[in-house]
């Protein structure tokens, strides 16, 4: 990734920027195999099993949802070059949590895919048993953030894995799960067209566009953040969604500072003439690329 200027607020002198009205919550999978996935993320990503019925096992840390698995016994894979999740992103709360994230995972015996120093962040990168594409990262403070100007940098480079292993000894002792306060940091998405999702996360739904100039890519943020959500075309400009019942994404949550903004969001949707339906946790939309996504409000 060449390194990139985004159009994001900088921070003032007087702190970071006003909190988001929305930011993602938890992730929904289709999953073929509920007892292998589940034991994954349990047992390799360190979530805690936090609630489990017949339509949906919730992961995640104390209490705080991260990953939801719902059952799809004859679900069938995703076709490549079609749209839907490229990762979800867990982010934890700093980098002796990092560490400790990567000493877990290669301690249960998987491989990651990749591990990129992003400039305001560092990532490490690996793929659940069907596929799905997971990033657990942390985030560098704010007043580290370099900028270009009022142009927040970012870039792909390789990251100090050596580095990042020797905080292991600082961290604080636990029984292996992830740190309090980690959470889905982003959420990263293939689309059809980045015009048209551009129109739907920043038009309609009000994120700020913060990096264009990665080849094929769109990142969308609120309150001054780096990306709440990225976009790309890397499964093919114009690709189809996936079939209703492919393993994958079933919707991403946007979280909501109160009802009030959940039904001005609603309102704004109905009038851009994307499909709104109700349900008991929220209300259900999707993006013109077929990802679904739940906004709801934060204490719902």
């Amino acid at each position: 990734m060449e390194r990139v200027g985004s159009q994001a607020q900088r921070p003032t002198e007087g702190g970071p920027p006003e909190g988001p009205a929305i930011e993602p919550g938890a992730v929904r999978l289709r999953v073929a195999d509920l007892a292998l996935e589940g034991e994954f993320y349990e047992r390799v990503i360190g979530l805690q099993p936090l609630e489990v019925n017949g339509e949906v096992t919730r992961l995640g840390v104390d209490g705080t949802a991260v990953v939801e698995l719902h059952p799809g016994a004859t679900a069938s894979p995703r076709p490549s070059s079609t749209t839907g999740l490229f990762h979800l992103a867990i982010l934890v709360p700093g980098r002796a949590a990092l560490a400790r994230a990567l000493a877990h995972v290669v301690g249960a015996g998987w491989r990651l895919s990749g591990a990129s120093d992003h400039l305001v962040s560092e990532a490490l990168y690996l793929s659940d048993p069907e596929d799905n594409g997971i990033e657990i990262y942390r985030d560098r403070p704010r007043s580290e953030w370099r900028y270009d100007g009022d142009d927040l940098q970012m870039s792909t480079l390789p990251l100090d894995l050596d580095g990042l292993i020797s905080e292991v000894g600082v961290s604080r002792a636990s029984d292996g799960g992830m740190e309090a306060g980690t959470r889905i940091g982003h959420v990263h998405l293939n689309v059809a067209d980045l015009g048209d999702a551009e129109e739907f996360y920043a038009g309609v739904l009000g994120f700020d566009v913060t990096v264009r100039g990665y080849p094929g890519a769109l990142f969308l943020s609120t309150g001054g953040y780096h990306h709440h959500i990225g976009l790309n075309t890397w499964a093919g400009p114009g690709a189809s969604p996936p079939p209703e019942d492919s393993r994958g994404l079933v919707w991403f949550e946007l979280e909501a500072e109160g009802p009030a903004v959940v039904d001005e969001l609603s309102g704004r949707l109905e009038r851009a003439g994307a499909e709104v339906e109700a349900l008991p946790a929220g209300i259900h939309t999707r993006d013109p690329s077929g990802n679904g996504v739940l906004i709801r409000t934060a204490a719902a």
